[in-house]
């Protein structure tokens, strides 16, 4: 069987999952190169991984190796020029999100890649690869729920993450950018619209780090589509009881809800606690699956010689979506967005 070649870029938390899977999960892939300023996560790739060759340099590790791909897992500020660079490369190419921290940014690569239509790329819009999720598009398309008018969709991450964060949000676009592009995805995903006016708000009530740093740690978002359709998206830095996030569809006959639990399993405990289920810890943990999924899915698309349903422009949708929602937060009102642009 034909091996996909793959150099990895960035090896932090999620980064290290990714390259887990392709080098262990996923039939036809074989990770070749790993890439991180960091020497002790290149260390990490070669003797837990047995990656043959890692790179401090993105650039070196794409001039010296032989590969037929680039999965970028890197801090967001650098997505773009990494994808625009793996593009005029030849090579097939997965970004995490978002695609893009700036709306020229997502412009530069919706048009390499409209160039370079015999490469694959492919956002990493995880929750699309999740079984639930799908199940729920599916029943959507099937008329289960008659016609979907309303999106109710959170993100919410432990709060021991949340001074860790900090750093991140110096380059990583904010919470909107950041935790609600998923979030901004599925409400697009599931109602079949374009969002054309956001409203949305929050502070930082745990951590008054993120309000020095213009940012927020708890908000909430209030959308409309250009087909009439509504969306509530929220997002958390401050959750202690694990791992939250679900999605409601609400539809002319019926609702579907989505991980409304973040149960980690159906055991139920019953102890001098009370009676409890134990939640996921992490987002990994919750959308594993979907993770192993979507790069099973960027593989076989290069074998196979098919292009994903994930495209660029809904890389841009989502980036557009996240900077008014952060315009709306920083300035107080409502903001139009144009469904042209």
């Amino acid at each position: 069987m034909k091996k996909v070649k793959i150099g990895i870029v960035g090896l932090g938390r999620l980064g290290k999952r990714h390259a887990y899977n392709l080098s262990r999960l996923v039939p036809g892939a074989e990770l070749v190169a790993a890439c991180s300023p960091v020497s002790s996560e290149c260390e990490w790739a070669r003797i837990t991984l047995e990656v043959p060759h890692t790179y401090a340099s993105y650039d070196e590790m794409l001039s010296r190796e032989s590969l037929d791909a680039v999965w970028i897992a890197s801090s967001s500020v650098h997505h773009a020029a990494q994808v625009l660079y793996a593009l005029e490369l030849g090579l097939h190419v997965f970004v995490e999100k978002p695609m893009g921290v700036t709306l020229e940014e997502c412009a530069a690569i919706e048009k390499a890649a409209a160039a370079h239509l015999g490469q694959v790329f492919l956002i990493g819009f995880v929750r699309r690869f999740d079984p639930s999720y799908r199940h729920a598009r599916a029943l959507i398309d099937a008329g289960t729920i008659g016609t979907p008018f309303l999106v109710r969709s959170q993100t919410c991450d432990l709060d021991e993450y949340a001074e860790f964060q900090l750093e991140f949000v110096k380059t990583g676009g904010g919470i909107f950018l950041d935790m609600n592009v998923h979030d901004i995805d599925l409400a697009r995903w599931f109602l079949g619209s374009e969002i054309v006016e956001v409203h949305a708000m929050g502070g930082s009530y745990v951590h008054p780090g993120f309000a020095a740093l213009g940012d927020a740690d708890n908000t909430v978002c209030i959308a409309k589509c250009a087909n009439g359709a509504m969306a509530v998206l929220s997002a958390s830095r401050t959750a202690f009881h694990g791992h939250d996030t679900h999605t409601e569809i609400t539809g002319s006959r019926g609702i579907l809800k989505i991980g409304l639990t973040p149960s980690k399993n159906r055991v139920e405990i019953f102890d001098s606690h009370g009676a409890r289920r134990e939640c996921v810890r992490d987002f990994y943990e919750r959308f594993e699956e979907g993770f192993l999924a979507e790069a099973r899915e960027f593989v076989s698309c290069i074998l196979e010689g098919r292009k994903p349903d994930v495209r660029p422009q809904d890389g841009t949708a989502a980036t557009r979506v996240g900077m008014a929602m952060t315009e709306s937060f920083r300035t107080g009102a409502p903001v139009r967005i144009p469904i042209d642009t």
